[in-house]
């Protein structure tokens, strides 16, 4: 195997940025004072691995990189020239976008135009609505690691949303029907700031999946986004998804197998109240999501997918020196 590649990047998604970090590869964060957003250290909240480690934006010039990955807009368009030496201009740049145009949905230019560049989308639903220019594409599809010896237990007569943030994000996250739903099936919902919609509150990232397998089923009530990775870690918890049939997930929930997508909110009530009856036929789909869910994003896939573009864009690298293991507490 060649050794190891040292990668910039920034901690954006977390539970995304833990799967991109199984790739065995070091993988280096910029931070700065105060954890603005963007520039936030990893932090304790996953059990990274010794190849993860924090940099000062300060720090960022003095070390060497064999590709600097951005994954949002700010950092691209203010650190290329603010943070970056010249010679780390010249590195392969990778854009991770982790959603769809927020814009007009279909005729959204990205701002990432680079002909000697990789855009990467996490689904084709993505990689479909955005007017990626002259820079080329790559859809890698997310990785999860399924958490140990979690089962799908159900006993929880009610259904659980997880999303961060629900009521200020509105409509498009699916506020509204989350709260339409409410009012006819029992739903609990967890993530940041879920006390302010009347849900329970945030659950630690590692403690997701076993705590959403209590429930008979998973509701996703987003109307317009990435395919949530909540979804997915749902799947492999054995859990049942219900959700609207949009973006990807028409693609991945088949119905009556797997879950249930509708675009009729009406029609998915009536699958809630049939799941909450029968909680054998919940397991049912949850077991057949699971496999599904294993099939498609395991996370074996997901490092091979990330190796081969690593490989691809770096292709004779220089020399590379080898890093300071970062000491994150467990």
């Amino acid at each position: 195997m060649p050794a190891p590649l040292n990668i910039l990047t920034w901690h954006v998604h977390g539970n995304y940025l833990y799967y991109l970090t199984q790739v065995p590869h070091h993988f280096w964060i910029v931070t700065k004072p105060g954890n603005p957003p963007g520039y936030a250290h990893p932090g304790t909240g996953f059990p990274w691995g010794a190849n993860v480690h924090a940099i000062s934006y300060d720090e960022v010039k003095g070390h060497d990189f064999d590709c600097v990955l951005f994954q949002s807009r700010g950092p691209y368009e203010q650190d290329v020239t603010g943070m970056l030496s010249p010679a780390q201009r010249d590195l392969p740049r990778v854009y991770i976008e982790h959603d769809p145009p927020q814009g007009h949905p279909t005729d959204t230019r990205h701002w990432f135009q680079e002909p000697a560049g990789t855009l990467v989308h996490v689904t084709a639903f993505n990689a479909l609505m955005w007017d990626s220019g002259e820079t080329p594409t790559r859809v890698i599809e997310h990785g999860v690691l399924p958490a140990e010896g979690v089962v799908y237990g159900g006993d929880t007569e009610s259904g659980i949303v997880v999303v961060n943030h629900l009521v200020q994000r509105g409509r498009r996250l699916g506020a509204d029907v989350f709260e339409q739903v409410r009012q006819q099936v029992p739903l609990d919902l967890i993530g940041m700031d879920a006390e302010r919609a009347g849900g329970i509150g945030e659950v630690s990232n590692m403690q997701v999946q076993p705590f959403v397998a209590q429930y008979r089923f998973f509701f996703n009530p987003i109307r317009y986004t990435s395919l949530g990775l909540a979804v997915i870690e749902a799947m492999m918890a054995g859990v049942p998804v219900v959700g609207l049939a949009t973006t990807e997930m028409t693609t991945l929930i088949k119905n009556e197998v797997t879950g249930y997508v509708d675009t009729r909110i009406d029609r998915l009530v009536d699958v809630m109240h049939t799941l909450l009856n029968n909680r054998e036929l919940a397991r049912e789909w949850g077991e057949a999501g699971r496999i599904e869910a294993l099939r498609r994003f395991g996370i074996q896939r997901f490092v091979r997918d990330w190796m081969a573009l690593f490989a691809e864009v770096t292709q004779s690298s220089p020399s590379r020196s080898t890093p300071r293991p970062l000491e994150l507490a467990s």
